[in-house]
């Protein structure tokens, strides 16, 4: 119990610190950053792994690399990752925490993208040709539409995992809502590494609720119904 006390007292000292919420180093900074790194991130590992997926999906060709794709993402460690980009490239940029970043986002969405175009009913593929369309046609207009909910949901196990592991560039000296964490620990202070915990952890929830109205708004209601049915 005195750890819940502990706790809710730890919150109420960061949240209620004024000095928390202004300058360089407020929270509204600190998420913008936070946000920044984020997005980036996932825009490069959608740009990489959603085209990947559909062509490995609707050809059958290159199956083996969606394999070794996900068990990377088991293998890989973030923070080892993190240690060897910046040896390599140093600090003065975002790319030695963006790349590590971007490779742990890539196999959530290829392979689910891969899983959506390949799951699709051969029925409906055979009835697209039968209509006179060609292979591209059949892919932009009707695997994708039908494979979509997935697509969608590898992208948001990435945004959420993102996210979660960009705290990991404060070790680095870039910013982010991990700047409290990690100068936290460093300096016992532990209002800072429980306000900055919480933060991250609301800041992953708000992601997954937008990607789940993003997936209401552009999922035709017959195909949701299909995967739910399943």
């Amino acid at each position: 119990m005195n750890w819940l006390i502990s706790f809710f007292a730890w919150m109420g000292e960061f949240f209620g610190n004024g000095e928390n919420w202004s300058g360089p180093g407020g929270i509204p900074m600190r998420l913008l950053e936070h946000l920044e790194f984020s997005a980036l991130a996932l825009l490069l590992a959608v740009l990489v792994a959603v085209p990947l997926g559909l062509v490995i999906g609707h050809t059958g060709r290159g199956e083996v690399l969606v394999v070794i794709s996900a068990n990377l993402a088991r293998a890989l460690p973030t923070l080892g990752l993190l240690v060897m980009f910046v040896l390599l490239l140093g600090t003065a940029s975002i790319w030695p925490v963006i790349i590590p970043l971007v490779l742990l986002s890539v196999p959530p969405i290829l392979v689910n993208t891969f899983e959506g175009i390949k799951g699709v009913d051969p029925d409906l593929r055979d009835a697209a040709y039968g209509m006179g369309l060609r292979g591209g046609q059949v892919l932009g207009r009707v695997l994708v539409p039908v494979a979509l909910p997935l697509i969608l949901l590898g992208c948001r196990l990435s945004a959420i995992q993102v996210v979660a592991t960009t705290t990991v560039a404060a070790y680095t000296g870039l910013g982010g809502l991990g700047r409290y964490v990690i100068d936290g620990f460093a300096t016992k202070d532990y209002a800072g590494v429980v306000g900055g915990s919480v933060l991250i952890v609301l800041f992953a929830l708000v992601v997954q609720l937008l990607f789940t109205l993003a997936q209401r708004v552009t999922v035709s209601p017959g195909v949701s119904r299909r995967v739910n049915v399943r």
